[in-house]
This record gives C-alpha cells, structure tokens and sequence, in this order.
C-alpha cells in the first residue's frame, strides 16, 4: 500500500514530480504514474494503488479539474475518506469539492521551509498516520534549504508501527579520474542504484532529490545520515584501472560512521555501455544482501519490544537453516509479525511460506497447515500484489500446495518487479523446474548467484540446481552439485535423500547404500513410505518423481537394516 497516491493532470508533471520528490524525502512511499512499467494495464495498476493509499493528494490546477480520471481519482478518495486537494494554480474547482478544506501552493516550488507547504504536508502526515503513531515534524531549520528531513517521530504510545523498514541514502558517487565521460557515468550510477534499490525487500530509499545537495560534501556522514534520517548510506567512487572502470561502494552506518561492507566492481572500458545495467544491477543486489543480513543480526539481538518488520527479519533469519526447530522458531516470529500488523503483507507472506515448509516436513500429513498457508498467501497479494518479496514468498507456498498454474505467473512477476533479487530468481527456477523447463531454471539461477554471491539464500540454490541438471540428464554434475550440499548442510532432508539417487542411478551402489543409511539415521522412526511421500510432494514433475522414487526405493531396498534397528 502506498503512503501517499499524486493525482493530477499530464499537462502538469513538472508540478506534480515537485510534490512526489518533496513527499518521499520525507520518508513517504509515493505512487504516481510515472512509475508504470511497460504491458501494465494502467487501470488495473492505477485503481489498486488509488484504493489502497493511505492519502490522495489531487493536484488541482485549470487543466486538472477539466480531467475526467482526475476528478474521478478525488471522488473515489473523497468517498474513503483519503482526499488531501490542494491548489497549484487559480481556477474554480468540482462544485461537489469547493467545500473541502484546500491548500494554497500555487507559490510554491519546493521550498521545504515554506509555511503553507509544511501547514500542508501535516494534513499529509495526519492521514497516513491516522489510527497509527503520534507524528511530530521538526522545525524547517533542521535540514539545509535544499533538503527537508524525514523526520516522522512515532510517539511511544502510540503503538508499533508496521512498516518500520531501514532506510538508506545513496550519496553521489565521485569521480577520481581527469574524464568528463565518468563524471556523467558517476552521476548516474546513484540514481540507477537508488531506483533499482527501492524494489528490494521492503527497503525505504531516500530519493536523489534529497541526496543531491551533499554532492561536493560527504565528509561527515553522521551529520548527513541525521539530516536524511537514514539508518545506512552508500558512498562510492568511480576511477579507472587499465582497460577497465572500477566502482567501489561502501555501506556505513549513519549512527557511527562504521563500515559494514565495501567492494569494488570492475567493468572493461570498450564494453562499458553494455554493462553498465549490469554492474548497477549487481551493486544493488549486493548492498541489499548486507542490509538484509545486518537488520536479521540486529533484530535477533534485541531483548524485547519487537516490532513487525524485526518479528519477520528474525523469522528469515530462522529459515536460513530449513530444520523442523528452526521452521517452528520461523513460524513463531512469523505469526508474531502478523499479530502486529494484520496489514502488511510480508509478515502475511512470511507466515504462509513457513506453514507450507511445515507441511512439506511432516510428509504432506497435515492438510490444516496448507490450507492455513494459503489463507496467509491470498491475503498477502490482496495487500500487495505488486511487490517482489510478497510474490516470491507466495510462489513457494503454492508450490508446496502443488498449485503451481497459479505460482509460475507470479514468479515471473517477482523477477519482472526485481531482477537483482535472488530469492525470485529461485522462486521461477522452482516454478521452471515443476514444468521440465530445465535450461531456463538453470539461467535464472546463474543470474540469481552472479548477482549476489554471498547471499546467504544462495546455498537453496544448489538444491534446485541439482534437479535441473538430473533433469537434463547430466547426472555426474547433479551428483557433484547434491554433494555439494550435503557437505554444507548435513541435516538437510531434501539433500540427503537425494543424494542416494543420484549415487544409484550412476550405478555407485555401495556409495548410494552408505547414503540411505545416513538417510535412516537422521529420522530413525521414518519408513520408505515417507521418504517417498516426502518426495511427491516436492516441485518435482510427475515424471521426474517416478525417476526419482525409482532409484530411492531401489537404493533403500538394497540396504539391510542395522541391527536392532
């Protein structure tokens, strides 16, 4: 749901992107439809937004009132009670609005400390905190002229509020060589990173708008992370080496000027327009990684007093081992996230993927599981059908509910909406694996590691790796990948019953005996009945499943029991 949704007329974009730029310095998600992305049906997307906005600022001006789709954006706000108008420029508004309370800013051009802009901008504040946290603005004074603060203060009474997300301000980045060319790529590359930053996990990027005016002035990061009101900043360069343009970036934390992660990225000069999608594609996928890691650290070390966003990071963090007690643990903060905030969709999201891996791990036995599961997972796309991590989070549940018609089309939509983001590539490559689409798995999950190579989701890669490439029929590699795995997680079900399949249709039957009984010893009280039925239940085709089964019960049947076992 967005914060804020900007109604107003085409002829009048200059204006508006003022207002858009002004609202999300101040930590604001804002929807306006200049953010359409290409075969997106523009009523479809608009209507969503328009109905799920906390606030509907319409822009009112001699060409807006003459617009149909403006005047019907303020009637359907007016009607839920979001309408915020105000006046760009004179004219005689909708008869039916001339007695709602309406804004003055036919002056204004962006000043943040000018008095009907800040009168205007805590009405603002007022319905989209409302029902939630106290707001309290700081004085004008608190940012220089060109910026204006975030500085959205929740009282400690008045609640938790859900979307408590970490913020990050992409300073300018510098250009340390003599050519003019890589001063205008180094200016680019802070927009590009920003832009694709924003449709990670639920991050809030503070815009470049608000970062431009410490262009030539980042020595005091902690003075500028307060002014921005972010949590983190990432500074860079660019310079070249040789043949090549190298980009470093550095994430530091605004509280202390520490430095939580820096690396440098190198791109051969003759094919730099080429790349240079691909270099801020990879950037962005690694600073949200180490974002993603440092909020799950901090979140497991607080003692008390979580909010929703800290309940579904330390649930992500207790995914990360996929073991029936960490799943349980998952689950717990999951439901704990969702009991804080019935409306937000990632906690809702989060939740349905923990009860669908339950369901996977007690052998498909527990149908209430799936279909609590899914519940979460409907009620999730109804909050937010257009954000990545919902999407991602709702394709595993519906794989494991085998509903997987509905799961490939939103798994394309993750990697559509965020390509950096490792998890929806692993999402379509379960999707394009259930379809025997094997090669195209294989490329998702490529991008996804090359992207974010220290991801810590990246070892799930390996499982669904391993099925393509048995898939394909090129086995040794399955086999090499499977062990690979085991090596890294020894407890991991799906891993060691897979490895004896592998091992046994290589025709390695000793290898793939010793195997079954590691099978055997990690549930000593399970029969084959459930391996097999563990197995079914996998994002595994029909056919790929008798293959399976085939070599697991050839491979558990020519294994004695131990004795006394």
């Amino acid at each position: 749901m967005p914060d804020i949704f900007l109604s107003y007329s085409r002829e009048d974009q200059a204006r508006a992107k003022l207002f858009a730029e002004a609202f999300q310095t101040q930590g604001f998600d804002v929807w306006w439809d200049v953010g359409l992305r290409t075969g997106e049906a523009y009523d479809e997307v608009t209507e969503t937004a328009l109905r799920t906005a906390k606030a509907v600022v319409v822009l009112w001006s001699k060409k807006s009132v003459q617009s149909r789709w403006v005047r019907a954006e303020a009637t359907l706000a007016d009607r839920n009670k979001t309408l915020v108008p105000c006046m760009i420029e004179p004219c005689e508004r909708p008869i039916m609005f001339e007695l709602t309370q309406t804004a003055e800013l036919g002056h204004w051009q962006g000043d943040a400390g000018d008095s009907a802009w800040r009168s205007f901008l805590s009405d603002v504040y007022r319905f989209v905190a409302k029902g939630g946290p106290v707001v309290v603005l700081a004085p004008a004074s608190a940012a220089p002229a060109a910026v204006s603060a975030p500085v959205v203060q929740a009282a400690a009474q008045g609640g938790k509020p859900h979307g408590v997300r970490p913020s990050v301000a992409i300073l300018p980045f510098t250009n340390r060589s003599t050519e003019r060319a890589d001063e205008v790529f180094a200016g680019g590359m802070g927009e590009d990173i920003a832009s694709a930053l924003s449709l990670g996990r639920g991050l809030k990027v503070i815009s470049q708008g608000a970062t431009a005016a410490y262009r030539k002035n980042t020595s005091d990061l902690r003075t500028i992370g307060q002014e921005l009101g972010a949590k983190y900043m990432l500074e860079g360069n660019v310079r070249r080496v040789g043949a090549s343009l190298r980009v470093t970036a550095q994430l530091v934390e605004a509280d202390n000027g520490a430095i939580l992660w820096t690396q440098k990225f190198d791109r051969p000069l003759a094919e730099l327009a080429e790349l240079q999608e691909e270099l801020v594609s990879e950037v962005a996928a690694n600073l949200g990684v180490q974002i993603q890691k440092v909020e799950m650290e901090r979140a497991l070390r607080k003692p008390g007093d979580i909010t929703a966003w800290e309940a579904v990071m330390r649930s992500w963090a207790a995914y990360a081992r996929l073991t029936p007690e960490s799943v349980a643990v998952a689950v717990a903060e999951a439901r704990r996230a969702v009991s804080l905030a019935p409306d937000y969709a990632i906690a809702r999201a989060t939740l349905s993927m923990g009860l669908s891996i339950q369901h996977q791990q007690t052998g498909y036995r527990e149908k209430l599981l799936i279909d609590e599961a899914i519940q979460h997972a409907e009620a999730a796309l109804k909050l937010n059908p257009n954000h990545a991590t919902v999407l991602f989070l709702v394709v595993n549940a519906f794989g494991n509910a085998k509903r997987f018609a509905e799961a490939l089309p939103l798994a394309e939509r993750a990697v559509e909406l965020n390509p950096s983001l490792i998890d929806a590539r692993q999402a379509l490559a379960i999707c394009l694996n259930h379809f025997e689409r094997y090669e195209e798995a294989l490329v998702q999950l490529a991008e996804g590691d090359r992207l974010s190579p220290r991801a810590f989701q990246q070892v799930l890669s390996l499982g669904h790796r391993c099925w393509a490439l048995y898939g394909l029929g090129r086995l040794d590699e399955a086999l090499a990948v499977v062990t690979q795995y085991v090596r890294l997680d020894p407890s991991f079900r799906y891993a060691l019953m897979t490895h004896p399949v592998f091992l046994w249709a290589l025709g390695r039957m000793a290898e793939a005996q010793e195997a079954i009984r590691r099978v055997r010893t990690a549930e000593p009280r399970e029969g084959l009945d459930y391996w097999v039925g563990l197995a079914r239940g996998c994002y595994m085709s029909e056919t790929m499943f008798q293959s399976y089964s085939r070599h697991f019960i050839a491979a558990w049947n020519a294994t004695p029991l131990e004795a006394g076992a």
